[in-house]
């Protein structure tokens, strides 16, 4: 059984200094999520994706065919990581074309896009911006944080960057 996904975006305005050496002024982050999150506000998992996968984790989007999220079968009511249990969180990294602020977007200092001018970002950077989402979500610890290959490099990053934040790494 799979459920409608809803995509979301929040945008921040404080600057997101990255470990190249260059800046996101302004910035847009595409996420999604599934079940709720309790009155404790500790039942959250984030879902890290891989180089070519996106915020779209779970569920399906409705009207368009074969919209089945990257993860489906992980994510959901019943399921390893039971939606009726937590509040599975999927970011879209900076730089990625899913939606998150990235190449094809403005940049807001020379009103051109960016291009190739995109700062050269990390898998730190995207561990704090997703922190910062968090941040914004009123999240202070996550129950886990979930990644296979480039995501879960992101996960072991969230355990070095933000250990007091993660009680459990699935890499």
């Amino acid at each position: 059984m799979t459920f409608a996904a809803t995509p979301q975006s929040m945008n921040f305005d404080k600057p997101l200094a990255l470990k190249g050496g260059g800046v996101l002024n302004t910035y847009q982050l595409q996420y999604e999520t599934y079940g709720r999150l309790n009155k404790n506000r500790d039942n959250a998992v984030l879902i890290c994706h891989a180089l070519n996968a996106s915020h779209h984790v779970a569920g399906y989007y409705e009207g368009q065919a074969k919209s089945t999220g990257w993860w489906d079968n992980m994510i959901g009511p019943g399921k390893p990581v039971d939606t009726d249990r937590f509040f599975v969180i999927g970011v879209n990294n900076p730089g990625s074309c899913f939606g998150s602020t990235g190449p094809m977007h403005t940049n807001p200092q020379t009103q051109q896009v960016y291009g190739a001018d995109f700062p050269v970002v990390t898998v730190e950077d995207w561990v704090d911006a997703q922190a910062r989402l968090l941040d914004a979500m009123g999240i202070t610890q996550l129950a886990a944080v979930m990644g296979g290959s480039l995501g879960g490099m992101q996960a072991l990053s969230w355990s070095l960057q933000y250990p007091s934040r993660v009680r459990h790494a699935v890499v």
